[in-house]
């Protein structure tokens, strides 16, 4: 990642921070505009705060909401109040109950003189280093028409920006009043929105430096505001040794040629209850004798369930746990955006040293994109090439629709983002439930074309002999070879 700035200023979100490559530049104006409830008075607040834990003057001017609410809410989600300067220009009650409640408003009767004294005659007072607007709009009502609306907010930028102040203004979305214009006259700004996937976070302008582009997500939490910046691949990269990663497990290793190579990206495809998860875990199992670290995200099944499955076949789960060599962490999709998502797998990789990511699936991760079919494929991509440029190795589970009949390498159309495809598959052979196993895809060496039995036992994993005896696997309609012997049933594991 490109180093920030050292004069810049910390916009108190560590996530915008990184965004805006470092934070805002000192002495200029930002703008923070979005949606009713969106968070634009909260992310002003991180601001000011930010300011005031480096020995800084915070001064936050509200022009709309009750002051003491403003202290109550900001206070609640831990802010130190007590240490920002307020200006409090929002309507009283006296402008409802003084005896003018029937007069026509006139907006060229307004004087806004007065308010503009106490502004002045505050900033100067204070001398802040940090000041908060909020909303700048609330200027439109105090003036006669748009142009002088502009006027005033220019000047009024100005004036700061002489006091060598770093300004933050919100503005709301309206049809009634100016707001696209403002973005010429500020050095910066932040849209805060919402869409069916979540809230979302875009910085379209930001002079004289470059932002990290793209759709960012954004969570209001009990402490604030929490920014994912949007995975940018390129920004990452991670020494490593190429290697081959055992399976522990012979046949399935006979079939890779030895094994995943480090830092590719693997899918394992079949139908459900086929033993995706199962097999997928033995590369973590094998990981976690070599001290290696494992993350496994379980997008479509509850923790518990699969960690007493995984000691139903013999993979020391909870050994694994206790040694730090693994960790499962159950993901609920609705809950959360890709972005998100991205940023749990890299603090994973970043600041705890995962060397093996597995995703269990991908169907339950393109819930995180509500229906966004059309980003589901870009998003997985960034993901799979970060791990890749990191050394991580990454195994993405994908699962087909046929429990029998045509084969499918994957559903979601993503196996051209696959380094390696493992393909598993149900059977029914002679009246009897089988399961296969093969190499569909691998990019860094050869590997064994032939079709395995896969079998699944309180033991663990097997991966038998090449299945020479049937025909006719991938078509869905296998056949015993003339000649070849029958299948004898297997006992009952």
């Amino acid at each position: 990642m490109s180093d920030s700035l050292p004069d810049r200023l910390s916009t108190g979100v560590a996530g915008l921070d990184e965004v805006l490559d470092g934070g805002f530049i000192p002495e200029r104006s930002y703008m923070i505009r979005g949606q009713a409830g969106s968070g634009k008075t909260i992310m002003s607040f991180h601001f000011l705060q930010q300011g005031v834990e480096q020995g800084e003057t915070s001064l936050f001017i509200n022009l709309e909401e009750d002051v003491r609410d403003l202290k109550a809410n900001a206070a609640a989600l831990g802010f130190d109040t007590d240490a920002i300067k307020f200006l409090d220009l929002s309507p009283s009650a006296d402008v409802f109950t003084e005896d003018q409640s029937y007069e026509v408003f006139v907006p060229e009767e307004v004087e806004s003189g007065p308010l503009t004294d106490r502004i002045v005659e505050s900033v100067t007072a204070v001398d802040p280093d940090r000041v908060v607007v909020d909303p700048l709009t609330q200027f439109r009502f105090l003036l006669s028409d748009d142009y002088q609306f502009r006027k005033q907010v220019v000047g009024f930028m100005r004036f700061l920006k002489d006091e060598s102040a770093t300004v933050v203004f919100t503005v709301q979305n309206t049809d009634s009043l100016p707001t696209d214009d403002l973005e010429f006259i500020t050095d910066g700004t932040i849209r805060l929105g919402v869409k069916e996937y979540g809230k979302t976070v875009e910085v379209p302008k930001f002079r004289g430096s470059s932002t990290q582009r793209g759709e960012h997500a954004y969570r209001v939490t009990g402490e604030g505001i929490e920014v994912f910046p949007a995975l940018q691949p390129g920004n990452y990269t991670g020494e490593f040794t190429s290697k081959q990663l055992s399976s522990g497990i012979e046949g399935l290793d006979d079939l890779l040629h030895g094994g995943l190579e480090r830092g590719t990206v693997s899918i394992i495809s079949g139908p459900t209850g086929v033993g995706k998860t199962t097999l997928s875990t033995q590369f973590m199992k094998e990981a976690a004798e070599r001290g290696e670290r494992s993350v496994i995200y379980l997008f479509e099944e509850n923790r518990q369930t699969f960690l007493t499955r995984s000691r139903a076949v013999g993979i020391p789960v909870d050994e694994m746990m206790e040694r730090g060599t693994l960790d499962v962490i159950e993901v609920e999709a609705l809950e959360r955006s890709p972005q998100e998502f991205a940023r749990m797998v890299r603090t994973e990789v970043e600041e705890r040293d995962a060397d093996l990511v597995m995703v269990d699936g991908i169907a339950g991760y393109r819930l995180t994109l509500r229906g966004e079919d059309g980003m589901m494929l870009q998003q997985l991509h960034a993901l799979g090439r970060y791990l890749k440029n990191m050394g991580v190795t990454a195994v993405f589970i994908d699962e087909t629709r046929n429990i029998t009949g045509d084969f499918q390498a994957t559903v979601e159309n993503i196996s051209y983002l696959a380094d390696n495809i493992v393909f598993l598959r149900h059977l029914e052979v002679q009246g009897e439930m089988r399961k296969a196993i093969g190499v569909l895809k691998k990019r860094t060496s050869d590997f064994e074309r032939t079709i395995r039995e896969f079998r699944i036992t309180s033991d663990g994993v097997t991966v038998g002999e090449p299945m020479s005896g049937l025909r006719g696997i991938l078509s869905g309609a296998p056949e015993l070879v003339d000649g070849a012997d029958g299948w004898e049933p297997h006992d009952e594991d």
